[in-house]
Protein backbone atom coordinates (compact mmCIF):
# COMPACT_ATOMS: atom_id res chain seq x y z
CA UNK A 1 0.00 0.00 0.00
CA UNK A 2 1.27 3.44 -0.91
CA UNK A 3 2.67 5.56 1.93
CA UNK A 4 1.00 8.95 1.47
CA UNK A 5 2.77 10.61 4.38
CA UNK A 6 6.18 10.56 2.70
CA UNK A 7 6.97 13.25 0.17
CA UNK A 8 9.84 15.25 -1.26
CA UNK A 9 10.04 19.02 -1.64
CA UNK A 10 11.54 20.39 -4.86
CA UNK A 11 12.79 23.98 -4.93
CA UNK A 12 15.04 25.96 -7.26
CA UNK A 13 16.84 29.19 -6.35
CA UNK A 14 18.92 31.55 -8.46
CA UNK A 15 21.24 34.47 -7.85
CA UNK A 16 18.64 37.26 -8.00
CA UNK A 17 16.52 35.87 -5.18
CA UNK A 18 16.46 37.79 -1.90
CA UNK A 19 17.97 35.97 1.04
CA UNK A 20 15.12 36.87 3.42
CA UNK A 21 12.59 35.49 0.95
CA UNK A 22 14.45 32.19 0.65
CA UNK A 23 14.68 31.91 4.42
CA UNK A 24 10.94 32.50 4.88
CA UNK A 25 10.10 30.01 2.14
CA UNK A 26 12.28 27.23 3.53
CA UNK A 27 11.11 27.93 7.07
CA UNK A 28 7.50 27.46 5.95
CA UNK A 29 8.46 23.98 4.78
CA UNK A 30 10.35 23.15 7.96
CA UNK A 31 7.26 23.94 10.07
CA UNK A 32 4.77 21.88 8.06
CA UNK A 33 2.33 19.88 10.18
CA UNK A 34 3.52 16.86 8.17
CA UNK A 35 7.17 17.68 7.43
CA UNK A 36 9.01 16.21 4.43
CA UNK A 37 11.67 13.54 4.83
CA UNK A 38 13.40 14.77 1.66
CA UNK A 39 14.09 18.35 0.51
CA UNK A 40 15.94 18.91 -2.77
CA UNK A 41 17.20 22.46 -3.33
CA UNK A 42 18.68 23.19 -6.76
CA UNK A 43 21.02 26.17 -6.96
CA UNK A 44 20.51 27.32 -10.54
CA UNK A 45 23.88 28.92 -11.23
CA UNK A 46 26.13 30.99 -8.92
CA UNK A 47 24.52 32.49 -5.82
CA UNK A 48 25.59 35.48 -3.77
CA UNK A 49 27.07 35.34 -0.29
CA UNK A 50 23.77 36.17 1.43
CA UNK A 51 21.91 33.30 -0.23
CA UNK A 52 24.74 30.88 0.47
CA UNK A 53 24.66 31.91 4.12
CA UNK A 54 20.94 31.13 4.38
CA UNK A 55 21.43 27.76 2.70
CA UNK A 56 24.28 26.89 5.08
CA UNK A 57 22.08 27.72 8.08
CA UNK A 58 19.20 25.70 6.64
CA UNK A 59 21.50 22.71 6.08
CA UNK A 60 22.22 22.75 9.80
CA UNK A 61 18.50 23.07 10.59
CA UNK A 62 17.20 20.39 8.21
CA UNK A 63 20.13 18.03 8.61
CA UNK A 64 20.17 15.06 6.21
CA UNK A 65 16.68 15.91 4.96
CA UNK A 66 18.05 18.79 2.86
CA UNK A 67 20.17 18.01 -0.19
CA UNK A 68 21.66 20.89 -2.16
CA UNK A 69 22.36 20.41 -5.88
CA UNK A 70 24.75 22.91 -7.47
CA UNK A 71 24.47 23.81 -11.15
CA UNK A 72 27.42 25.71 -12.63
CA UNK A 73 25.29 27.87 -14.93
CA UNK A 74 21.77 29.25 -14.79
CA UNK A 75 19.68 27.11 -17.12
CA UNK A 76 16.19 28.27 -16.21
CA UNK A 77 13.48 26.92 -13.94
CA UNK A 78 12.37 24.00 -16.11
CA UNK A 79 15.89 22.63 -16.45
CA UNK A 80 16.59 23.06 -12.73
CA UNK A 81 13.40 21.21 -11.79
CA UNK A 82 14.14 18.36 -14.18
CA UNK A 83 17.57 17.97 -12.60
CA UNK A 84 16.21 18.19 -9.08
CA UNK A 85 13.43 15.71 -9.75
CA UNK A 86 16.00 13.01 -10.45
CA UNK A 87 17.27 13.42 -6.87
CA UNK A 88 13.84 13.29 -5.21
CA UNK A 89 13.49 10.04 -3.27
CA UNK A 90 9.70 9.90 -3.03
CA UNK A 91 6.90 9.39 -5.52
CA UNK A 92 5.02 12.44 -4.25
CA UNK A 93 6.78 15.77 -4.83
CA UNK A 94 5.70 19.16 -3.46
CA UNK A 95 6.85 22.08 -5.57
CA UNK A 96 7.93 25.19 -3.71
CA UNK A 97 9.19 28.51 -5.05
CA UNK A 98 12.04 30.23 -3.24
CA UNK A 99 10.07 33.42 -2.54
CA UNK A 100 6.66 32.07 -1.49
CA UNK A 101 5.33 30.93 1.88
CA UNK A 102 3.34 27.73 2.42
CA UNK A 103 0.43 27.47 4.82
CA UNK A 104 1.52 25.30 7.80
CA UNK A 105 -0.86 22.47 6.84
CA UNK A 106 -0.48 22.82 3.07
CA UNK A 107 1.24 19.50 2.49
CA UNK A 108 -0.93 17.61 4.99
CA UNK A 109 -4.05 18.66 3.08
CA UNK A 110 -2.54 17.69 -0.27
CA UNK A 111 -1.40 14.31 1.05
CA UNK A 112 -4.98 13.70 2.21
CA UNK A 113 -6.18 14.10 -1.38
CA UNK A 114 -3.73 11.47 -2.61
CA UNK A 115 -4.90 9.18 0.20
CA UNK A 116 -8.61 9.68 -0.50
CA UNK A 117 -8.33 9.94 -4.29
CA UNK A 118 -5.53 7.51 -5.23
CA UNK A 119 -6.19 8.02 -8.96
CA UNK A 120 -5.01 11.64 -8.67
CA UNK A 121 -1.65 12.67 -10.18
CA UNK A 122 -1.68 16.47 -9.65
CA UNK A 123 -3.03 18.45 -6.70
CA UNK A 124 -2.89 22.20 -6.20
CA UNK A 125 -5.14 24.75 -4.53
CA UNK A 126 -5.79 28.43 -4.06
CA UNK A 127 -2.87 30.85 -3.79
CA UNK A 128 -3.17 34.20 -2.01
CA UNK A 129 -1.14 36.90 -3.72
CA UNK A 130 0.49 39.69 -1.72
CA UNK A 131 2.89 42.53 -2.42
CA UNK A 132 4.88 42.99 0.81
CA UNK A 133 2.99 41.49 3.76
CA UNK A 134 1.24 38.07 3.61
CA UNK A 135 -1.32 39.33 6.13
CA UNK A 136 -2.42 41.87 3.51
CA UNK A 137 -3.82 39.83 0.62
CA UNK A 138 -4.32 41.60 -2.70
CA UNK A 139 -5.96 38.86 -4.77
CA UNK A 140 -6.54 35.10 -4.83
CA UNK A 141 -6.18 32.67 -7.72
CA UNK A 142 -8.97 30.13 -7.25
CA UNK A 143 -9.11 27.20 -9.68
CA UNK A 144 -11.75 24.63 -10.70
CA UNK A 145 -11.94 21.64 -8.37
CA UNK A 146 -12.78 18.52 -10.33
CA UNK A 147 -11.28 16.76 -13.35
CA UNK A 148 -14.18 17.66 -15.66
CA UNK A 149 -13.93 21.33 -14.66
CA UNK A 150 -10.14 21.28 -15.03
CA UNK A 151 -10.38 19.83 -18.55
CA UNK A 152 -12.62 22.73 -19.56
CA UNK A 153 -10.47 25.34 -17.85
CA UNK A 154 -7.17 24.18 -19.36
CA UNK A 155 -8.44 25.20 -22.81
CA UNK A 156 -8.32 28.84 -21.70
CA UNK A 157 -5.99 29.20 -18.74
CA UNK A 158 -3.42 27.38 -16.61
CA UNK A 159 -5.44 24.86 -14.54
CA UNK A 160 -3.00 24.42 -11.63
CA UNK A 161 -1.09 26.82 -9.40
CA UNK A 162 2.49 25.70 -10.00
CA UNK A 163 3.95 27.31 -6.82
CA UNK A 164 1.83 25.03 -4.61
CA UNK A 165 1.40 21.92 -6.74
CA UNK A 166 2.08 18.40 -5.47
CA UNK A 167 2.39 15.67 -8.08
CA UNK A 168 3.39 12.10 -8.73
CA UNK A 169 6.96 11.90 -9.97
CA UNK A 170 6.20 8.91 -12.19
CA UNK A 171 3.36 10.74 -13.95
CA UNK A 172 5.46 13.85 -14.61
CA UNK A 173 8.32 11.78 -15.99
CA UNK A 174 5.97 9.68 -18.14
CA UNK A 175 4.68 12.91 -19.71
CA UNK A 176 8.22 14.02 -20.57
CA UNK A 177 8.96 16.26 -17.58
CA UNK A 178 9.45 19.99 -17.90
CA UNK A 179 10.23 21.04 -21.46
CA UNK A 180 11.42 24.35 -22.85
CA UNK A 181 8.50 26.74 -23.37
CA UNK A 182 9.17 30.39 -22.55
CA UNK A 183 7.57 31.15 -19.14
CA UNK A 184 4.98 28.41 -19.74
CA UNK A 185 6.87 25.21 -18.91
CA UNK A 186 4.36 24.23 -16.23
CA UNK A 187 1.24 24.95 -18.34
CA UNK A 188 2.75 22.91 -21.18
CA UNK A 189 3.43 20.04 -18.76
CA UNK A 190 -0.14 20.04 -17.39
CA UNK A 191 -1.57 19.95 -20.92
CA UNK A 192 0.51 16.91 -21.79
CA UNK A 193 -0.37 15.16 -18.54
CA UNK A 194 -4.10 15.81 -18.85
CA UNK A 195 -4.07 14.79 -22.51
CA UNK A 196 -2.40 11.52 -21.48
CA UNK A 197 -5.29 10.86 -19.09
CA UNK A 198 -3.76 11.79 -15.73
CA UNK A 199 -6.21 13.08 -13.12
CA UNK A 200 -6.01 16.46 -11.38
CA UNK A 201 -7.67 18.04 -8.38
CA UNK A 202 -7.67 21.55 -6.87
CA UNK A 203 -8.37 22.17 -3.21
CA UNK A 204 -10.75 25.08 -2.78
CA UNK A 205 -8.91 26.63 0.14
CA UNK A 206 -5.64 28.59 0.30
CA UNK A 207 -2.40 26.62 0.43
CA UNK A 208 0.23 29.29 -0.15
CA UNK A 209 1.03 32.99 0.09
CA UNK A 210 2.57 34.08 -3.22
CA UNK A 211 4.62 37.22 -3.76
CA UNK A 212 3.13 39.18 -6.62
CA UNK A 213 3.36 42.94 -7.18
CA UNK A 214 3.99 44.84 -10.39
CA UNK A 215 7.09 42.80 -11.32
CA UNK A 216 4.97 39.68 -11.76
CA UNK A 217 2.74 41.42 -14.28
CA UNK A 218 5.74 42.94 -16.06
CA UNK A 219 7.10 39.44 -16.75
CA UNK A 220 3.86 38.64 -18.57
CA UNK A 221 4.37 41.33 -21.16
CA UNK A 222 5.89 41.83 -24.58
CA UNK A 223 5.78 40.10 -27.92
CA UNK A 224 8.02 37.21 -26.84
CA UNK A 225 5.58 36.20 -24.12
CA UNK A 226 2.56 36.72 -26.41
CA UNK A 227 4.14 34.52 -29.08
CA UNK A 228 4.88 31.82 -26.50
CA UNK A 229 1.22 31.77 -25.46
CA UNK A 230 0.03 31.61 -29.07
CA UNK A 231 2.36 28.67 -29.69
CA UNK A 232 0.94 26.90 -26.64
CA UNK A 233 -2.62 27.27 -27.93
CA UNK A 234 -1.43 26.15 -31.37
CA UNK A 235 -0.11 22.99 -29.72
CA UNK A 236 -3.46 22.40 -28.02
CA UNK A 237 -5.19 22.75 -31.36
CA UNK A 238 -2.74 20.30 -32.97
CA UNK A 239 -3.67 17.56 -30.48
CA UNK A 240 -7.39 18.28 -30.76
CA UNK A 241 -7.82 19.82 -27.31
CA UNK A 242 -9.28 23.02 -28.78
CA UNK A 243 -10.76 23.98 -32.14
CA UNK A 244 -9.83 26.72 -34.58
CA UNK A 245 -12.28 29.28 -33.16
CA UNK A 246 -11.07 28.71 -29.59
CA UNK A 247 -7.47 29.01 -30.82
CA UNK A 248 -8.16 32.39 -32.44
CA UNK A 249 -10.13 33.71 -29.47
CA UNK A 250 -7.53 32.65 -26.90
CA UNK A 251 -4.59 33.89 -29.00
CA UNK A 252 -6.16 37.31 -29.56
CA UNK A 253 -7.00 37.74 -25.90
CA UNK A 254 -3.50 36.74 -24.75
CA UNK A 255 -1.84 39.00 -27.31
CA UNK A 256 -3.88 42.01 -26.17
CA UNK A 257 -3.15 41.37 -22.47
CA UNK A 258 0.57 40.95 -23.19
CA UNK A 259 0.89 44.17 -25.16
CA UNK A 260 -1.08 46.67 -23.04
CA UNK A 261 0.76 48.90 -20.51
CA UNK A 262 1.72 47.16 -17.27
CA UNK A 263 -0.74 49.17 -15.17
CA UNK A 264 -3.62 48.14 -17.40
CA UNK A 265 -2.50 44.50 -17.33
CA UNK A 266 -2.27 44.56 -13.53
CA UNK A 267 -5.81 45.96 -13.38
CA UNK A 268 -7.09 43.22 -15.70
CA UNK A 269 -5.58 40.49 -13.56
CA UNK A 270 -6.75 41.93 -10.26
CA UNK A 271 -10.31 42.76 -11.36
CA UNK A 272 -11.12 40.08 -13.95
CA UNK A 273 -8.74 37.11 -13.68
CA UNK A 274 -8.45 37.04 -9.90
CA UNK A 275 -10.69 37.25 -6.87
CA UNK A 276 -10.20 39.98 -4.30
CA UNK A 277 -8.41 39.15 -1.06
CA UNK A 278 -9.97 37.86 2.14
CA UNK A 279 -13.25 39.36 3.27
Amino acid sequence: MEDVRRYSVLMSVYGKEKAEHLRASMESIRTQTVPPDDFVLVCDGPLGEDLEHVIHQMQETFGNTLRVILLKENGGLGNALNVGMRYCKNELIARMDSDDISYPDRCERQLAVFRDRPETAIVSGTVEEFSTDPSQIDTCRVLPETQDEILKFVKKRNPFNHPCVMYRKSAVLAAGGYQDFYLLEDYYLWIRMLYAGYQGYNLQEPLLWMRAGSHMYQRRSGWKYARSQIELFRYMRSIGMIGYYDFLKASLMRMVVSMVPNGVRKNLFENILRKKGRD
